[in-house]
Order: C-alpha cells, then structure tokens, then sequence
C-alpha cells in the first residue's frame, strides 16, 4: 500500500509487477534518499491512479518522470484492490502490461509461453559484482553476503559496524580470510533452491555457518535454513506490505514484508533450528534460531523501508553476537 519509490528500488522486486493498492500513487514524488538501491527493479507498475502534481513537501519529482528515466512500462485506471483479490484467490500469476489495441488472444499465448522470472537467476543481476569496504569508524567489522542487499541495510549496519559487502557467490574461503566478525545474508528475489544458488551462497553458508555468527534477513532467513537441510516453499501470494504481524518473545510485532517463498516449518526437525518467531495471520515461519550456535534469521524486513523499525533491535542483537565471537 505505501513506499512506492521505496518498492520500486527494492532489488528483491526484480521480475515483478508490482501491483500498489493505495488508490493514489506519487502523491508525495519522488527524492533520491528514498531510493533502495541505484535502479529500478520490478518490470512494470500497476496503479489505480497517478498524481501528476504531487506536494512540493519533498521537493522530488514525479512518478511517471521517474518511471520513463529508468524506461519502465506502467498503467493506470486499473481497479487494482480488485486485481488483488484475483491475485489472492488464484495465487501469483504472470502477466504483461500491453497497448489496448493488442489482441487479447495473442497476448495470452505470449505470457503462456513465457518463462516464470521464478526460473532466472535474478540474483546474479543485482548483487554487486565485487567485495567493498565501507569504514564507518566502529571497534567490529561485519561482512553482508548480497543477494540483493536494500540500500536501509547496509545503512542500519552502518550506524553499528564497519560493513565489507561480499557478492552473492564469493566463496566461504574468502569471506574467512577478511576476518569479518559476522555475517549478515541479505535480502533477494526469486526461488533460493535453483541450482545457481545453492552451488554458490547457499554452499558459503554451510561452511561458515561453524565459523562466524549468522543473520539472515528475508531470502537470507530462507538460505540460512536450506543451508541446515531445511526446506523451502512457494506461498500461494506471498506477504507484502508493512503490517504484517509477527509473534517473537511473547509479544506481537507490526513488521514489513516482502516475500514469496517461506521456510517449511515441518523441514525444520533435525536442522538444529528451531522456529522462534511466528506470522499470526498465517502461521508461517517468520524466523529461526539454531540451538547451538549463533545463527538467527528474520522472515521480515526490520530495517523497514517502508514500514515500522519496531524490529530494529534485530541489528543490535546480530553486533552483540559478533562482539563476543
């Protein structure tokens, strides 16, 4: 519903139409700082209507502007709450944004023949393409393995840590060798159990996983898990959006989200991990902690962006593992 500039620019949106259901979009514009990386990630816009003159509060530009400078395709009068409840019913499903003067037949046949993004390695196109270091001044240095790293991560890291950013498939070897005190496995789209994945981060996790202490952040929780022979699935719609409901500590928490694919929680026996945190709506995992080591994950995104920081603390916990390890 809300952070439009922020969703366009989440690198786990890559291959997506992003369907907003907020009835006006860009009614705020648009301002660099909101950004989430340096491109814009999902394949088309869907909304029900576009503000042509958003509010000088920000000083930004607008969206249609913002869409054409990164050449993408977007529509409006779209009766999108309505598409959401097709989505929801049907579960995820492809689609293409066409002229109205296409024939309708001839598209169809195009999206059926149409590989699912779901099959690429969507990975290899946003993560960076070599290690940096990013020396913030602190007393700990962390290493973020990236898979599609939102720009609010590396930035809540910051406040805390120096930051190496390794690529999505740098080898566990090298990681080691930088003497990083922890490891944060980020964000991402697509399927973590193609073979592209698993031969490369997936396989880096699962030797430094006796090595250093371990956080994972959405597809990074999903990586982690496979990476102990857990399995994953794909959600019939997924979660998205910044209310989503989670149980951890005996408390309930209103987090941002933004996935398709969740961890099996009956894979979980005999993993060594153990689902600690819960989605109310759904029951479905939202994060894992290992029994012995100092590994844990989050489903959802605490660094927000948009959404509520009410999991911030998250950041904290991973910097106080890192400390005493």
């Amino acid at each position: 519903m809300d952070g439009y500039q922020e969703s366009l620019t989440d690198p786990s949106f890559r291959g997506h139409i992003l369907v907003m259901t907020y009835p006006i979009v860009g009614n705020y514009g648009i301002r660099d700082e909101f950004n989430q990386s340096d491109d814009v990630h999902v394949r088309g816009l869907v909304v029900r209507e576009h503000c042509t003159c958003p509010s000088p509060m920000y000083g930004g530009g607008t969206l249609d502007g913002f869409l054409k400078e990164h050449g993408i395709p977007a529509i409006s009068g779209i009766d999108t709450r309505e598409l959401v409840i097709r989505i929801r019913t049907q579960g995820t499903v492809k689609g293409a944004i066409v002229p109205a003067t296409a024939d309708l037949e001839s598209v169809v046949a195009m999206i059926s023949r149409t590989p699912s993004p779901l099959e690429e390695n969507l990975v290899a196109e946003v993560s960076c393409k070599s290690p940096y270091h990013i020396d913030n001044g602190k007393d700990v240095t962390v290493g973020l393995l990236d898979f599609g790293t939102k720009r609010a991560i590396v930035d809540e890291l910051s406040k805390r840590a120096n930051v190496t950013v390794f690529p999505y498939n740098t080898p566990a070897d090298v990681i080691s060798e930088s003497k990083v005190a922890g490891l944060l496995v980020s964000n991402g789209p697509g399927d973590p159990a193609i073979p592209a994945i698993v031969s490369t981060g997936q396989r880096t996790v699962e030797v430094l996983s006796s090595e250093m202490p371990l956080f994972g952040i959405c597809y990074g929780s999903q990586i982690i898990a496979r990476a102990f022979g857990a399995e994953t699935y794909k959600m019939k719609f997924g979660h998205r959006g910044s209310n989503q409901p989670v149980k951890y500590g005996g408390r309930v928490y209103v987090t941002s989200q933004n996935h398709g694919f969740a961890v099996d929680d009956h894979s979980l026996e005999g993993t060594g991990l153990i689902a600690d945190q819960i989605n109310i709506n759904d029951s479905s995992v939202e994060g894992v902690v290992h029994r012995d080591l100092p590994i844990f994950t989050t489903q959802y995104h605490p660094e927000a962006n948009p959404g509520p920081d009410d999991t911030a603390f998250m950041f904290d916990k991973f910097i106080k593992m890192a400390r005493r390890c």
